[in-house]
């Protein structure tokens, strides 16, 4: 990432514990220990950081290693060689060939409660429809949650 595609920087040799906040594009190249939100802005976590955070931000892109939960409101991005330990949690998500990557992974969708809804109507009716004996419902009429 060339250095003018970023705000404000955490170099190598810089180590921080506790919290960061911030309203503007964040690049961490060094050691952060605590937890790290920047809701409406990008996180980049460098090929030489080592952060040990829970991350909440609107776009965060992984070259490091980084062992805690991701939140992103847009998009998360495990580049090639990052290692990445937590859950993620974000609207979009790309993993490049190469990066390490172990957790849970909760993709957010605008539709969410709209599809728990019609879930919910096609489990009723499957419970509310006749099965003949000796015969199990269609697949159509199983819950789709």
């Amino acid at each position: 990432m060339p250095p003018g595609d970023v705000s404000a920087v955490i170099g190598k040799s810089v180590q921080i514990k506790g919290e960061l906040q911030g309203n503007e594009d964040l690049l961490i190249d060094g050691q952060v220990d605590g937890t790290i939100t920047l809701h409406e802005s990008r996180l980049t976590i460098g090929p030489n950081a080592r952060v040990k955070a829970n991350v909440s931000a609107r776009d965060i892109v992984v070259m490091g290693l980084l062992q805690g939960d991701l939140h992103a409101s847009g998009r998360i991005e495990l580049r090639a060689g990052s290692q990445v330990v937590g859950d993620l949690r974000a609207g979009r998500l790309s993993i490049e060939e190469n990066a390490s990557y172990s957790g849970k992974v909760d993709l957010l969708q605008s539709g969410k409660e709209e599809a728990r809804s019609a879930a919910a109507a096609v489990q009723s009716a499957a419970s509310h429809a006749p099965v003949s004996p000796g015969t199990s419902p269609s697949p159509a009429t199983k819950p789709l949650f």
